[in-house]
């Protein structure tokens, strides 16, 4: 996410590291080269001057503690900088009236129909809500059928008329039957253009005027660079919405829709499309965000996004089979399944500071897993329960079955057993309490 940025401003940062003391010659020079960094990701050129020359202002006679370095202190600011840009604090949606109605607008293929469906996902998820999916774009029978499939996917119900051709009369009617069948939320999508025109915009606000939504949502692609800005400009003066959705955020995207759309419309960034998946929406957190670009991780979300899989009940389970060495391919099946859902396996190491930048160059398939799961799909009952029965024969077949080979699954059954032996003395008090003695001593008795 925001790789290109984040590596540029990495550079920027780097002229002052190592400086003795911040000078206006180096913090000149390291303004510059955040304001060309900014420039390269796309951001509107007034914003991204206008940012360096505050982070340049701020940093000149700053006293530098003993204990800082000029580049950690720099470093500091333009997170403060960058967090201020993003909106500063994160802002929630407005879900009040009996049902709250969320309108989503936006181009054609912004991601509206698929946001739709993530958001009342998780609303109904996260937010114990009940909500109900509107079809009102009346153009594409296709995004009709999308939203009913993406509806089925996540088991949520959707409303459409494919007869009725008034979108506004769409959402009144389906208004109406969410208040008889006791849903609480109402998420209405609309129909989008593949660019700004007079029709959709007369369209989109008579929706809005007969609808009167609480909350009011642009989705733009953020693909489209600059060009997101602009749309974002326009629909603002029609519609005057409430708040932003970046999609396709996790593509190879420079990001500085992302950074200069708040500047340009003043209207805060909601959420952040973050993949393919149902699962892969997040709410907007400025300071997160400037966390990343600096390469500092993000390790709240990624606390929260374990939080949203953990399966108390499931863990304790699986906590008692460790101790009783039941530990099998069932539960790891069951592991690796929690891991995916949590999202992008390179996005979520991304959080994790530091290893962001290590990985940067390093290509991790979303489908890392699939080659495990078809040997561990290959396997009878008998053999995941108790892999010591694999001999040579039975692994032909697995490998055969899975499209894989011998050695591959070989190594998977070996590291399957290191794992097991390091859960089973994990799971074992005694064990962990020898490991813990013979840890190193370290500061502050960290060891005990």
């Amino acid at each position: 996410m925001l790789e290109n940025l984040s590596d540029k401003l990495d550079r920027a940062l780097k002229v002052l590291k190592g400086q003795g003391q911040i000078s206006e010659v180096n913090v000149a020079e390291t303004s510059k080269e955040i304001r060309r960094a900014l420039l390269d990701a796309d951001v509107n050129y007034k914003i991204a001057k206008q940012f360096a020359d505050r982070v340049k202002d701020k940093a000149i006679g700053q006293d530098v503690l003993t204990s800082v370095s000029p580049g950690q202190l720099f470093t500091k600011i333009t997170h403060d900088e960058l967090s201020k840009l993003m909106g500063g604090e994160q802002e929630e949606i407005n879900l009040s009236g009996n049902p709250a109605v969320i309108l989503i607008a936006g181009l054609q293929g912004s991601g509206k129909t698929t946001f739709s469906g993530k958001l009342a996902n998780l609303l109904k998820k996260k937010q114990n809500k009940n909500p109900l999916l509107v079809a009102g774009d009346v153009y594409r029978p296709a995004a009709i059928d999308q939203l009913h499939v993406v509806g089925d996917q996540i088991g949520v119900e959707v409303y459409s008329d494919k007869e009725n051709k008034d979108p506004v009369s769409i959402a009144k009617t389906a208004i109406q039957e969410a208040k008889s069948k006791g849903h609480d939320v109402v998420i209405v999508d609309t129909a989008g253009r593949l660019a700004v025109d007079e029709k959709m915009m007369e369209e989109i606000s008579a929706v809005k005027a007969g609808i009167n939504p609480s909350e009011t949502l642009f989705v733009v692609d953020s693909m489209t660079g600059q060009d997101a800005v602009n749309t974002a400009k326009a629909f603002n003066q029609q519609i005057d919405y409430d708040g932003v959705v970046l999609t396709k955020l996790d593509g190879d995207t420079r990001g500085g829709a992302a950074l200069s759309i708040r500047t340009v419309v003043d209207k805060p960034i909601k959420f952040i499309g973050t993949g393919e998946k149902m699962e892969a929406l997040d709410v907007f957190y400025p300071k997160r965000m400037a966390d990343r670009i600096l390469g500092m991780g993000d390790v709240v979300s990624l606390v929260e996004r374990a939080q949203e899989q953990y399966d108390e009940e499931k863990a304790r389970r699986l906590q008692k089979r460790i101790a009783k060495d039941q530990f099998d391919f069932n539960d790891f099946l069951d592991q690796i399944n929690q891991i995916k859902k949590m999202g992008n396996v390179k996005d979520l190491m991304g959080m994790i500071p530091g290893v962001g930048k290590a990985m940067k160059d390093v290509d991790i398939d979303d489908d890392a897993f699939k080659g495990i799961e078809a040997m561990i799909h290959s396997m009878t009952p008998e053999e995941r329960e108790n892999p010591k029965v694999l001999n040579g024969s039975r692994r032909k077949r697995i490998a055969k079955g899975s499209g894989t080979s011998v050695q591959e699954l070989n190594k998977l059954l070996k590291q399957f057993e290191q794992t097991s032996k390091m859960m089973k003395m994990m799971g074992n008090k005694k064990n962990m309490a020898k490991m813990m003695q013979n840890m190193p001593k370290m500061p502050g008795g960290l060891g005990k």
